[in-house]
């Protein structure tokens, strides 16, 4: 099957190693270093959809697959669609789920999933009196898309008022008590098939410190969640999402990616996203072994029910972010890596590129905030977290920074480290 994948991170080059290693010919659009190495890459930009739907026709994909959250928000797969390819990826009015916080917290509502009480303020007044009726500790989300940083949760009133303000219209919720984690479901408008759940880490600093970010490690199995985590939120999340979604006439086909809070009264929704979450989706495909192609066409031209539920291998796999200085408020460009031939070479690891690019010498540099991430396949949590971290020890460029607790918690190292920063 040939293929296209559309984005430029360490999402779109996990998705296209494990489609190669199924065997299917890659092509990616604008993709990145990391990507070049297994396929083609096109120089197409992602916000030009008539030329991304072009590229597919031209191509002769079989199927388009859409990683980023903006495109999909944009409206992308529908031009894609309208070209006669099919798409992994929602209707630009599906993605409303993750465009816009207040209109899926609406869709929650109408469809009885159980998530946390929310108050949409369009305004400092309106922000304050919903921090007061909430209480702390305070949870404010910037309503637009915000690249996994547009969350505070705080005790200290001032700093969720502060960050209301500035975001300018903002849903505030009750917080949610208990470890979080990540569940990604293939959809196909009427059927989801959940994959094994993950956990990621968006502090950027040990302990859950810091601000959040995009996501600085992850891992997978979850040995302390729920047995039956999947099979509960199938039925009472995603079924009665998809429901209230194709009542409203967008149908959900893609990846809906339920942010969970597993609460003493059972799996809380915290967040809709519309893609696979990056990192915490690189963990869970390096266990996949399903064919990922058959799966997404599957999902893309509505056939999820003539399919067996994925299968996942025997042990675990970690991931652990190596990102730029001034990460995430800024980031650094430029910064020449070395080491990445040396730790790829380590048995059961792959180092994913994500915001990479080469220079005018050929030179791998930084070009972006999260700059690679290495992955490692163990035979236990252990044994994956070590092959991680001996891996990702052998890269280096200025400024380089990651945390040393990824995957921990599990082992005791870091006690409550998945209620802190999860």
């Amino acid at each position: 099957m040939r293929i296209l994948v559309v984005g430029t991170g360490g999402r779109e080059h996990a998705l296209a190693l494990k489609l190669a290693r199924d065997g299917h010919e890659v092509h990616a659009a604008p993709g990145n270093p990391g990507i070049a190495a297994i396929g083609a890459v096109h120089e197409v930009a992602i916000a030009d959809q008539p030329s991304v739907a072009d590229l597919a026709v031209a191509i002769g994909a079989d199927l388009v697959v859409v990683g980023p959250e903006a495109p999909l928000v944009a409206g992308l797969a529908d031009a894609v669609r309208d070209a006669g390819i099919p798409v992994f990826g929602p209707s630009g009015e599906a993605a409303r789920l993750e465009g816009s916080k207040a209109f899926s917290k609406a869709v929650m509502e109408a469809a009885g999933v159980p998530t946390a009480r929310a108050i949409v303020a369009g305004s400092p007044a309106e922000a304050a009196a919903a921090l007061e009726e909430l209480g702390a500790p305070y949870v404010v989300k910037d309503d637009a898309l915000a690249a996994g940083k547009g969350v505070v949760v705080t005790n200290d009133r001032a700093e969720a008022l502060a960050h209301a303000t500035a975001c300018g219209r903002v849903v505030v919720e009750e917080f949610l008590d208990g470890p979080e984690c990540s569940l990604f479901v293939v959809c196909d408008g009427t059927t989801g098939r959940a994959l094994q759940p993950a956990q990621d880490f968006k502090r950027v600093f040990d302990g859950g410190r810091g601000p959040n970010t995009g996501g600085m490690g992850s891992y997978s199995p979850l040995p302390w969640a729920p047995a039956a985590l999947r099979e509960t939120v199938l039925r009472d999340v995603v079924q009665p999402t998809l429901e209230e979604m194709a009542r409203r006439g967008a149908p959900f086909v893609g990846c809906l990616y339920v942010g969970l809070a597993l609460t003493r009264s059972g799996p809380r929704v915290i967040e809709f996203n519309v893609r696979f979450g990056d990192p915490d989706i690189q963990p869970v495909l390096a266990l996949l072994e399903s064919d990922l192609g058959e799966l997404l066409l599957a999902a893309a031209t509505g056939r999820l029910r003539e399919l067996p539920e994925p299968v996942f291998a025997d042990g675990a796999s970690v991931t652990v972010v190596l990102a730029s200085r001034g990460y995430p408020e800024s980031s650094s460009s430029g910064d020449v890596i070395a080491g990445v031939e040396a730790a790829a070479a380590h048995p059961r690891v792959d180092v994913i590129h994500a915001g990479t690019a080469t220079d005018a010498s050929g030179r791998l540099v930084t070009a972006g905030g999260r700059v690679l991430a290495v992955r490692a396949a163990g035979d236990s949590i252990a044994d994956a977290r070590a092959r991680a971290y001996e891996a990702a020890a052998e890269i280096a460029f200025d400024g380089l920074q990651r945390r040393t607790d990824i995957a921990a918690e599990p082992l005791g190292v870091v006690e409550g480290a998945a209620v802190l920063d999860s």
